[in-house]
């Protein structure tokens, strides 16, 4: 079973993140080419194989099927949340997961609501979701790659969703938790494959995980810069939205502000949620994104406004 739910390794990240300040945003200048095309002619060199190999747990039929989509590397599974037959296009979010291991677990158990991950509230208010596993993770071919090739698996995730049938291909959403939350932000950068994307509780930078955490060379600092989500928002052809409890790693997300604001960057909005934390913040953001989603359907350019949500949040 995933162990994202108990988090053990997910506290003590965030333990790290709070006790020391965020990596400072890079001094280099915004780069010339895009994150895609920078993508395109980058190869990471990984140190360390890792992953959480395994085979997916069974989830109650009546709430998800389990799916396989194909990435560069090939196929890997994925949650898939039932899909209503009525002859309607619905909106659906893929869901990053968040830790390190790259698998799924159980999602459809009762969780807390201080530490809810699964964000099921989004499935529960009508959304379709999809958990997909990436590289390293389950039955999935390759290792954990530290937030870089799991991008790839992010988009071809999206292309999965978007041809099933009852899915409006027009409303693929993306969102995320924690390292989850910093994965999304850079695969809203590769691509425009999304409408709208919801990072929780992401970083700036990949190396304020520690270097525990690092299955790459770390001794080649273009790994680092392929793998900092602050480094390459002017690259965002999507709307973003990031949220953090100021009892969390709020530092990241002030970073995420402050760079976007110094660039006249529209598409990143910044949300503190008061009174909570990196985990207990979820459950509400969620309930708020979710109801988001559903009014999202005019068509046009995505507009949202949690403002009135967080002022309401305890």
């Amino acid at each position: 079973m995933r162990s994202f739910l108990v988090s053990t390794f997910l506290i003590l990240t965030l333990a790290g993140c709070q006790n020391t300040q965020p990596s400072a945003p890079s001094s280099t200048p915004t780069p010339q080419a895009t994150f895609s095309e920078a993508r395109r002619s980058f190869t990471t060199k990984l140190i360390d194989q890792r992953g959480n190999k395994g085979d997916v747990e069974k989830p109650p039929a009546a709430l998800f099927s389990v799916v396989e989509y194909t990435s560069k590397l090939g196929s890997m599974p994925a949650y898939l949340s039932t899909i209503s037959n009525d002859g309607k296009k619905h909106p659906a979010i893929i869901w990053l997961l968040g830790g390190f291991g790259n698998d799924i677990g159980d999602v459809w158990s009762e969780q807390p609501p201080e530490n809810d991950q699964s964000a099921a509230v989004i499935r529960e208010a009508g959304v379709v979701m999809m958990y997909p596993a990436q590289r390293g993770g389950n039955t999935s071919a390759g290792s954990d790659e530290t937030c870089y090739g799991e991008v790839d698996d992010i988009i071809a995730a999206a292309e999965f969703l978007r041809k099933q049938k009852g899915i409006d291909p027009d409303r693929i959403y993306l969102g995320g938790h924690s390292t989850g939350g910093t994965k999304a932000i850079l695969a809203a950068e590769a691509s425009n494959v999304f409408r709208a994307v919801f990072s929780l509780g992401p970083v700036g930078a990949v190396e304020d995980y520690g270097s525990d955490y690092f299955t790459f060379d770390a001794a080649n600092r273009k790994e680092f810069e392929m793998r900092e989500p602050l480094r390459w928002l002017a690259s965002l052809q999507t709307p973003v939205y990031i949220f953090e409890g100021v009892d969390g790693n709020i530092e990241s997300l002030r970073q995420f502000r402050d760079a976007a604001k110094q660039e006249g960057n529209g598409r990143v909005r910044c949300y503190e949620i008061p009174g909570n934390d990196h985990f207990s913040a979820i459950r509400p953001v969620c309930t708020a994104i979710a109801k988001q989603i559903l009014k999202d359907d005019k068509g046009g350019e995505t507009v949202m406004d949690f403002k009135a949500a967080v002022d309401n949040i305890k």
